[in-house]
């Protein structure tokens, strides 16, 4: 077979790929349209889903115990999707928002009216009514009073199904992992040693759901449950186990079906947005890159047909957090092909072939590939495991994203450029030769780059210190974090048009606010959200509300909310980012075998952290669930172009001259990768700007400190991460100096 059909045959199957991937996205298949872009499930805040409000039983609870019903609603509901939000309203009420459904009778019916979850002793309490039936042979009450309750719903910290082989003997059992708080697990384990061969009961609202028999004393605050006939029995079960963990009992008043947070202009805007901000990027890779742009162009597509497959695939609910993922996703995807194409070009100006210098291009860029995207992957799974609500969902997208971007990168493109090779385009004119750079001194400026940072991050401390004082907040902390008011709105009959938009300019000029509109699904009912207000200020959104639409007072009802970011949820993101950062410090320490290049990228990641969150602190921009996200998307920004000049100074350095010194090694691998840098920068920030300049201002919301992020990591990467790894390299191992200062 000849070059040129064997290169027709290799585009002729992308041109199919494309088709099939064209039509899923548009269509999808079967009745349901699976596998189409319209099929994947959208978070509340693009599409909406299910709001259930629930109040306690008792009048007062403590706040200690609202906070704890919150944080532990939210683990029950990321059953549905990790994109759930569960926030307070008043002192006794909690709300929970579910994304992508519209059934609220169905959640309600499996969710179920979290009870109250009782431990108590089996005997003389529960009545055998068959084979492992049991009820309850006093009342709740009598049982409390004479001493027979083990533990209570606070006492339960997680309970799980899943699947053990208790032992090396016996068959693989369906289960329920019980874990305790402390304090539960030393009255768990007071209890077992009492009742080794007898029951202990477990009883929600006022039924016995399971009645175990103690085989031994349990002391290391997590139990197993056995007897489960299927694992979907034993996963029931251990539902109920978690929503009956709670302080204190509920009953729910109200559900009903909402609308997007962001409204449909929003979402409108936002994928015209994207679509303009990919066929700039596409057109960019095209001009400057040429062939090889092209085949990176073929190459994106795929991928982006694929990421919409994965996203139907893994029943993944798509929100602004995971939008986030997704671009972060498709720079390291541009990043991979730019690396590549910088490689042919510097091949192609030693004198190689066409031919040689792509197969060497695709050779030398394998590691720096690889270790950006796997650094960025281990982020993404620490993130997944240990991360709540948005960041899984940032972690979801940016974890599909970066697997499939390897595999484009890696292989579509290859694939694709030897077709277009093999097709006539063989000339080194269609892939361009980079031209002799002159090395620029990057070490002599490193000190200046080090004090501008410095004076900038200086800016960001000094005025959260100065806005702390004055306001109380030294950010300004946004719905999520500090919550607010809600005014639920029933408008006339007469009121039809679509009101987000309209209802954000109210709360705009009646009360200098942001708000966050959301409709009631078959209802002409709006909910406002937007920060606490005062009464005065509740005066002049109610009468403004009633001037423009003639608005019933009677039908306008305020309540305070909590954050949806609970105190938990806020420890659980720190959590999660600190141990991806750790992870990612020892991978990169054992790849580069060398323990300066990990700490100069932690740092530089933190460094570029500290200056985006002085924007915040500056600008007063509003710090949401986007703030998180935000932060997210430049942690794995920063690595992965960190990780880039890491790896080109770790290959100088194994070919330095004997009369080269480690500051021209780091001048001459930063001057190498500086092509890379810009472009990759550049066609991430043509992305972003998309968004700014076609999105709604909650988008702008989101994109504007992005794009910031984008710059301050490539400025990072380019100025100072080199100098800090020279830092190090030669002032902290002081004996690299000693062998240069000793060449004749």
């Amino acid at each position: 077979m000849n070059d040129k059909l064997k290169g027709s045959l290799r585009l002729l199957v992308c041109a199919l790929v494309i088709g099939f991937l064209v039509f899923s996205g548009l269509y999808g298949f079967g009745k349901n349209a699976s596998l189409a872009a319209k099929s994947i499930k959208q978070g509340l805040d693009l599409a909406g889903g299910v709001s259930i409000t629930y109040q306690t039983v008792k009048d007062d609870p403590s706040a200690e115990e609202m906070a704890d019903v919150q944080y532990k609603l939210q683990m029950r509901a990321d059953v549905y999707s990790t994109e759930s939000a569960v926030y307070l309203e008043g002192s006794n009420r909690v709300t929970v928002e579910i994304p992508g459904v519209s059934d609220a009778e169905a959640i309600l019916a499996e969710l179920g009216n979290p009870g109250a979850l009782f431990f108590i002793y089996g005997d003389g309490n529960i009545t055998s009514v068959g084979t492992n039936s049991y009820v309850l042979s006093r009342t709740m009450e009598e049982i409390e009073q004479a001493g027979g309750v083990v533990l209570n719903g606070a006492d339960v910290k997680d309970a799980k199904a899943g699947k053990q082989q208790l032992t090396q003997t016996s068959p693989v059992e369906n289960v329920v992992e019980l874990y305790f708080t402390e304090e539960g697990s030393a009255k768990f384990a007071e209890a077992t040693a009492k009742c080794i061969g007898r029951q202990i009961a477990i009883v929600y609202d006022n039924k016995v759901i399971s009645a175990p028999r103690v085989n031994s004393k349990i002391d290391q605050g997590q139990a197993v449950i056995t007897g489960q006939k299927t694992f979907d029995e034993a996963d029931i079960l251990a539902s109920i186990i978690r929503i009956g963990a709670l302080p204190t009992e509920l009953m729910e008043i109200r559900s009903n079906v909402v609308g997007a947070q962001l409204g449909a202009e929003a979402l409108n805007t936002s994928l015209l947005a994207a679509v303009i901000g990919f066929a700039v990027l596409i057109l960019f890779m095209c001009i400057y890159y040429r062939v090889p742009g092209v085949s990176a162009s073929i190459s994106l597509i795929i991928y982006m047909g694929l990421m919409i497959l994965m996203l139907n695939a893994f029943n993944v609910t798509l929100t602004l957090q995971g939008i986030a993922g997704i671009i972060l996703s498709v720079g390291m995807a541009v990043d991979a092909n730019v690396i590549i194409f910088q490689r042919i070009r510097e091949e192609l100006a030693k004198g190689m072939t066409v031919r040689s210098s792509m197969k060497n291009g695709f050779k030398k860029a394998l590691s720096a590939i690889i270790d950006g995207n796997v650094t960025t992957l281990i982020a993404a799974v620490v993130l997944y495991l240990v991360g709540t609500g948005g960041v899984k969902g940032f972690a979801t997208t940016l974890g599909i994203g970066i697997i499939l971007s390897m595999f484009t990168a890696l292989f579509v493109t290859r694939f694709v450029l030897a077709g277009l090779y093999e097709v006539g385009f063989d000339n080194e004119k269609f892939y361009g030769i980079q031209k002799e750079r002159k090395v620029i001194n990057f070490m002599k400026f490193g000190p200046k780059a080090g004090i501008i940072s410095g004076t900038v991050i200086l800016i960001g401390i000094v005025s959260m210190v100065v806005f702390g004082i004055s306001s109380g907040n030294a950010l300004n902390y946004g719905l999520d974090f500090s919550g607010g008011t809600s005014f639920s709105v029933t408008f006339p009959d007469s009121v039809t048009e679509e009101l987000n938009r309209p209802l954000e300019e109210i709360v705009s000029s009646s009360i200098n606010k942001t708000g966050e509109i959301v409709n009631v699904t078959g209802e002409n009912t709006y909910i406002i959200k937007t920060e606490e207000l005062s009464q005065d200020e509740r005066a002049a959104l109610t009468k403004a509300l009633v001037d423009k639409y003639n608005v019933d007072e009677k039908l306008i009802t305020v309540e305070n909310i909590s954050g949806r970011v609970s105190a938990e949820m806020r420890a659980d993101a720190i959590k999660a980012v600190v141990i991806a950062t750790i992870c990612m410090l020892l991978y990169i320490w054992i790849r580069f075998k060398n323990f300066n290049f990990a700490s100069s990228a932690v740092l530089a990641l933190i460094h570029d952290v500290l200056v985006v969150t002085t924007l915040y602190a500056v600008a007063r921009i509003s710090v949401g669930n986007n703030f998180i996200a935000c932060m997210l998307t430049i942690v794995g920004y920063s690595i992965n172009a960190t990780i880039v000049i890491f790896d080109r100074i770790r290959e100088n350095m194994a070919e330095k001259r004997k009369n080269d010194t480690v500051a021209d090694v780091v001048n001459k691998s930063i001057t190498e990768t500086l092509s890379r840098s810009i472009n990759t920068s550049l066609t991430t920030f043509i992305m972003v700007l998309a968004l700014v300049i076609f999105g709604v201002d909650s988008i702008r919301e989101f994109a504007i400190p992005l794009m910031a992020g984008i710059i301050v990591g490539a400025y990072s990467s380019v100025c100072l991460t080199g100098f800090v790894w020279y830092f190090m390299e030669t002032k902290v191992n002081k004996h690299v100096e000693e062998e240069e200062d000793k060449r004749p």
